[in-house]
């Protein structure tokens, strides 16, 4: 994609409101911060996302399951997995504008250097060394560097009043630890088998940004997998293995996918081994997506706080044991920004004008065919709306007779429809039509009876 050196991805926000993939939340009152809405074609390209995903690691394997747990869960959930004391950051504030930073970050961006894991005193401390300066208003003058969670709280209309204050969830992960026994009891799954999920989750976040990259409200695609300690790390392997299948799946430019290993004393408090999928977004390397060995931290906790056993019992081998779990999660919003940001580029044409093209992949464009009648000839027409009716079930059809042909080509163009079908007077002789493929800009001939096999041939070869 063509880089603006100031704001790499103004012209994809630009593109994203103006096509209606991605609209900033609650526009009208001014905007509300990080919070943003998918348009009617962000929504399209979000649930081929979905889909493909679930096609992909639930429905064609034998060792998997899904749910969709809610998104409050008991308080005591978030006690037994060390959110309430552990999930924050370190925050501080300017005296002077009062804008908030998260410290690590502040530090990192001015000095280059790797605080995480300090205290919070040697993190002011560090501040005073270094002469940091708050970004927005230059002042050195700063509060103390100070703990937050980040969690959402809400209160509940009930009457024990030790469990009225309640979180939205975090991550999807706590849902399906809760729910493990119940999947046990009726599903008969057998050690090593997986539960799946795709849901909401949301995060207080002291400095979200880089437009959809990280927001307070978010989709996870997440999955816990459930083994005996001694196989996990070759469940480990395998399952980073199918993390990049899906990569290539979905279309994400592999020369800007890399692992990277959390070092041992930055892994998470129930992790064993971490290894991130990061992409090079154009604001810099970020996680794409991670796969964790959280041992059998969680469900040895839920077991303790919850007084229920969740041993699984193997009575071929005769044998009771907590499962350790590996865990690919797979951040949704972060993966329609990577997208985006490959799909997106500039073409300068022979003609010397410039066309604006997203190159996504046939599995994710929003829209997979559009039709056009050439002129707006009833003729024309009644053919055009004829192939779009035969079309329209099978694929995501979009019928445009508005303006001028080439302005219409351009139009699907910015949206990354993969073919165009072009109804014409040749067409109302002979009953052919042209269809334009995105990419190459060329156009062949067909006739109308062959629309059908020759876009499967297509999308097959996709």
């Amino acid at each position: 994609m063509k880089k603006n050196t100031i704001d790499p991805l103004k012209p994809i926000v630009a593109l994203c409101k103006r096509r209606g993939f991605v609209y900033p939340g609650s526009e009208i009152y001014g905007g509300f911060a990080n919070t943003y809405s998918y348009g009617p074609y962000g929504v399209e390209i979000k649930n081929n996302i979905k889909n493909l995903w679930w096609n992909f690691f639930v429905r064609s394997r034998s060792d998997m399951v899904g749910i969709d747990g809610p998104i409050l869960l008991h308080p005591l959930t978030w006690k037994a997995s060390g959110h309430i004391e552990g999930f924050s950051d370190a925050l501080i504030d300017c005296k002077e504008c009062k804008a908030r930073f998260r410290v690590d970050k502040l530090i990192e961006d001015q000095t280059n250097q790797d605080v995480e894991g300090l205290s919070l005193e040697d993190l002011t401390d560090i501040m005073i060394k270094k002469d940091i300066s708050c970004p927005k208003c230059k002042s050195k003058n700063f509060t103390k560097a100070r703990h937050f969670n980040l969690m959402f709280k809400t209160e509940m209309s009930k009457t024990d009043a030790e469990h009225s204050t309640a979180y939205l969830r975090p991550e999807t992960a706590q849902a399906i630890f809760l729910d493990y026994k119940n999947v046990v009891d009726t599903m008969r799954v057998k050690i090593p088998f997986g539960i799946a999920q795709i849901g909401k989750a949301f995060r207080n976040e002291i400095t979200p940004g880089n437009f959809i990259f990280r927001l307070i409200e978010f989709d996870q695609m997440e999955i816990e997998y459930f083994v005996e300690q001694n196989t996990w790390q070759e469940h480990f392997e395998k399952w980073l293995d199918e993390m990049k299948k899906f990569c290539s799946m979905i279309g994400l430019d592999s020369n800007k996918l890399k692992e990277a290993e959390h070092p041992k004393e930055k892994l998470s408090h129930y992790s064993k081994r971490t290894i991130d999928i990061t992409y090079d977004f154009p604001f810099g390397t970020n996680e794409l997506y991670g796969l964790a060995y959280r041992t059998n931290f969680d469900l040895c906790q839920h077991q303790k706080h919850s007084k229920v056993s969740l041993e699984y019992i193997d009575n071929v081998n005769n044998k009771r044991f907590i499962p350790h779990v590996i865990e690919p999660t797979f951040g949704l919003d972060r993966t329609i920004l990577a997208l985006l940001c490959d799909a997106y580029d500039e073409e300068k044409l022979e003609n010397g004008e410039t066309r604006t093209v997203m190159h996504f992949s046939k599995n994710i464009a929003p829209v997979k065919v559009a039709i056009f009648p050439l002129m707006k000839k009833p003729d024309l027409i009644k053919e055009a709306r004829n192939i779009f009716d035969s079309l329209k079930i099978k694929y995501a059809t979009e019928y445009d007779e508005a303006g001028a042909i080439g302005k219409r080509y351009r139009r699907q163009d910015e949206l990354g429809t993969p073919y165009c079908i072009t109804v014409d007077y040749q067409t109302l002789e002979d009953q052919t039509v042209t269809i334009r493929e995105r990419d190459s800009m060329k156009q062949e001939r067909i006739k109308i009876e062959n629309i059908k096999s020759t876009l499967l041939n297509y999308f097959e070869e996709s």
